[in-house]
């Protein structure tokens, strides 16, 4: 794919790139594939999948309460705990506004590891990363933004969301539909969005704009970036998944690019479609 080559001229000292159909067939990538990338809030579709396993167990439930009063694991998941950014501070009552919040996928890992007796990491090792042969992942931190993996694998966990085998096909539909639709917020790095929708650890394009994905994406694609320059999303009307991960944090540079990286590999292979 000739669109691939394009992260080139994004000046990144690494950076690897790949795109997988719907039936899981490597459409192409470009750049080192094993090289182990900090992943940043791209972490968060990880743990969000490993949560979505734990209910699926009877670990947890969706609507069980867990952090601050009045707020549920699928508030924690959607963004609408009310939980600040980066800390436990409450600044919106649950269910009332999209506050992004790294802190809430914390406080989420901590209900999982307390439901289970096993440590979040290690849970979400034998949930997600050793059932798909993902070798090279792994969460050295915060739940919401410290995990680490190669474009290989992260082309597995593509493959996994376009056709899942670890949780119900219902279960991924649901957590890639809005929740709590309607609600307003702050999309990092692009300002106010009206709605800002998200699903269950899934951010949603919807009609989002300005957005990271690119114009011909669906209003259904879903998917997640991070500050380190990285980004997954997959697109079920266009039957396609791709995958970008670099070593050059986040910035403006990537509101620039991105879009139209991802529109010109929707415009190369349209002709699948």
């Amino acid at each position: 794919m000739d669109s691939l080559s394009m992260i080139d001229t994004w000046s990144a000292e690494h950076a690897a790139v790949a795109v997988v159909d719907a039936e899981g067939a490597l459409l192409g990538s470009y750049g080192d594939q094993e090289y182990v990338f900090p992943l940043a809030s791209v972490t968060k579709l990880l743990v969000a999948y490993a949560v979505l396993v734990a209910v699926e167990e009877g670990a947890v439930e969706l609507d069980e309460p867990a952090g601050p009063p009045g707020v549920t694991i699928k508030h924690l998941l959607a963004h609408t705990s009310g939980l600040a950014f980066n800390d436990h501070q409450t600044v919106a009552a649950p269910g009332t506004r999209r506050v992004y919040s790294t802190a809430g996928f914390e406080v989420l890992a901590d209900a999982v590891q307390g439901a289970t007796g096993i440590a979040f990491p290690q849970y979400l090792s034998e949930a997600v990363f050793e059932p798909l042969g993902m070798s090279t992942a792994k969460l050295n931190g915060s739940a919401g933004s410290a995990a680490e993996a190669s474009c290989a694998d992260l082309v597995t966990f593509a493959k996994e969301l376009q056709r899942p085998t670890l949780v119900a096909e219902e279960t991924l539909t649901e957590a890639t539909t809005v929740a709590f639709p309607g609600l307003d917020g702050v999309l990092p790095g692009f300002g106010n969005q009206r709605p800002n929708d998200w699903g269950l650890g899934f951010e949603i394009r919807s009609r989002k704009c300005p957005h990271w994905t690119g114009d011909k994406n669906s209003p259904r694609t879903y998917g997640h970036f991070g500050a380190a320059g990285t980004f997954l999303w997959v697109d079920p009307e266009a039957g396609l998944a791709t995958i970008a991960l670099t070593d050059r944090p986040f910035d403006q540079w990537a509101t620039e690019v991105w879009p139209p990286f991802n529109d010109a590999i929707l415009a190369e292979t349209s002709d699948r479609r």
